[in-house]
Formats: structure tokens, sequence, C-alpha cells
């Protein structure tokens, strides 16, 4: 398959309007090539097709996987005007969940401001996540630049899927300059990648591993509420905003699992299940420069559980020690309504 740029394509099936970040390997067992050609957008993609039982072709998400390289390109958002940008959500998830990672958007929103403001950096994003953005649409990020100076750039993008606001995210981007003072956060002393637990989150090209905690969503792992995840992507991006969007990325994965840690008998497994769960805000400021190799260690504590709202720090090492990045989440934890169970499981925020 040369190409994993899924923009649209159609099957006897299913109609999708997006494009997802897709495994370039040829699946195992019997597979066809086909080919698929878009003329609004002059793409025609080629891909392995699985053929079950030689019945009709399917492109369903259980068959598509996503990889590193695909969620770069996810991220890489393309100008439609003026301070517009536009992007596309990618496939369902391997659980087929319909609803679409907050960060994932907040990553794209990084690159939008990025590009908008070429000659300088991205230094944080603060987002408010108002509506859960469905897979399938493409998301419009509208740009209202605040202030835009020779040092410093302010702006808020405004997320946008079938005409409803969904998110904001305002984000600050500035000139680096020489060091007055330097410090940070030491990296914390725990169990090296090696010695950590693999925890399977399936992307061709990350590897995930848990310090102390076997199973992150059991609700019978009780222990302080933080937890520690060994990280490790491949590529590891040369783009400067690609690099902060991929860091951007897995800061809100974790942040219910550790707060749910310290209380026996309630974990993520029960997420839109009997719990109702959902990031609302999440906040990620940047440390210069943002290059690293290896093993990425994100640190989680959760300070914070009551009124069905809970609060989440956390900081991103890299493996050699030096501090790339800070984070927090705030995240809504409650008893999911009566309402709410009759809605699908995988479309609930």
């Amino acid at each position: 398959m040369p190409s994993a740029n899924l923009r649209h394509y159609k099957t006897r099936q299913k109609c999708h309007a997006y494009r997802g970040p897709l495994s370039t390997r040829r699946p195992a067992g019997p597979a066809v090539a086909a080919s698929f050609t878009n003329p609004a957008h002059n793409v025609t993609l080629s891909l392995w097709l699985l053929v079950r039982g030689g019945a009709d072709l399917t492109t369903q998400s259980d068959q598509a996987q996503w990889s590193v390289e695909g969620l770069l390109d996810l991220f890489d958002v393309q100008a439609d005007g003026p301070d517009r940008f536009t992007g596309d959500t990618g496939i369902a998830g391997q659980d087929d969940r319909q609803v679409v990672e907050g960060t994932q958007v907040v990553a794209q929103a990084i690159v939008a401001a990025a590009k908008r403001f070429p000659d300088k950096s991205v230094r944080s994003a603060h987002a408010v996540f108002s509506r859960a953005v469905m897979v399938g649409p493409p998301v419009e990020l509208v740009l209202d630049v605040v202030a835009e100076g020779r040092s410093t750039a302010t702006a808020i993008v405004a997320v946008h899927q079938n005409g409803r606001r969904c998110l904001s995210v305002t984000v600050l981007a500035d000139v680096p300059t020489d060091d007055v003072i330097r410090h940070h956060l030491s990296r914390p002393d725990v169990a090296a990648p090696a010695d950590a637990n693999v925890f399977e989150m399936p992307m061709i090209g990350r590897e995930l591993r848990l310090v102390d905690v076997v199973d992150v969503n059991s609700p019978d792992e009780v222990g302080p509420p933080e937890l520690y995840a060994w990280l490790h992507y491949d590529p590891i991006p040369a783009r400067d905003d690609l690099a902060k969007a991929l860091v951007a990325y897995f800061t809100g994965h974790l942040g219910i699992s550790t707060t749910m840690r310290a209380h026996p008998g309630i974990g993520t497994a029960q997420a839109h299940l009997t719990v109702s769960t959902a990031p609302m805000t999440i906040s990620v400021a940047f440390h210069e420069p943002m290059r690293w190799d290896g093993w990425l260690l994100y640190t989680h504590e959760s300070t914070q559980v009551g009124a069905g709202m809970s609060y989440v720090r956390g900081a991103v090492h890299a493996e050699e020690g030096d501090l790339l990045a800070s984070f927090a989440q705030e995240s809504l934890i409650r008893p999911l309504r009566t309402s709410d169970t009759t809605i699908d499981s995988k479309s609930r925020f």
C-alpha cells in the first residue's frame, strides 16, 4: 500500500469521509489490492482489503491499524483560507469507539497555530472541551489571532464539526531567547523501561510500559493516585510542531485511570458503561528545546477528585532526564445517567 493518507473512498458497504492513520503493512490472510479515486481531491488510494470467505470487500476499523506515521499525518492540518485549517478525524479504534480523542484535536490545533506563526515556537496550549468530536466528518479549525508581535503571539483556535463548535484551544507562541536563569523538575527515579510492564495500546510504532501497574483499566489494581508511563515512538518527528503535537497527544490518555487507581472497585474498564467519564480541559506547556531520543516518561499525579470532577497534573521527561513538557487535566467522573443508557456505549461522551 504505497499511501496511507486516506481521505475519501467508497466501498459496497460503507462510505467514509475521513482519513485514518492506517498501517502500510499488507494484512494477514486472503487479500486483494484495490484502488479508489476521489475526483474532488484528485487523490487515488491503493490499499489491501481483506476478503472474508470470498464475500464482499470491507474496510471496517478492525482491519485498519493506527500507526505513528499515520497519526503524524493526521496532525498535519491543511490551510483552507486565511486563519482557517481543516483536518480529518481518523478511524475508530479497536474498541470501535466513535468519539475522537480530545488530545488528537489539541495536537491539530498546535500544528495549525505553528503554521500561522511560522517564525515562532508554540509554548503552550490550553483546551476546553465543550462537545465530543465524532469519528467521520472533518474538523474545521478557525484561528482568532488575539495578538501578534515580534516576540509573542496568541491565538484562540475554535474547532468546529458539522457547523458546531466542539472545543476551544488558546495557544501561546513566542521566539525563544538565551537563558537568564534555568532549572527544571528532575525526572522521577522509577523503574527503567526494560523493567516496566508492557501494556497493549495498539499502534504501530508505539510502545507503552507502565511502572508497578499491570492493567491500568482494572478496578482491582489499587495504589496511590499516580502513574508512571514509559512511551516510545518510531518515528520521532523532526518538525518541532509535530514533535510537540505528538507529546501533547498522550497527555490525556491516563489521567482518569490515575485518579481511579486510589479507589477500590472502580476503574476505567467501567467507563461509558456504568460510569460517565470525559476529559474536560487539557493544558500543556512545552519547554525548549523539544528534542529527544529513545523513551519518554509521562508522570501523572491526581491531586483531587470530588463533586464529579478530578484534577491531574503531570510532566514529560526524556529518558536522559530533560523536562520536555508539563501538563494538567480536568476530567468528569460521574454516575452514568439513566438517559445515557439509551446511547450506544461506543458513542457516549
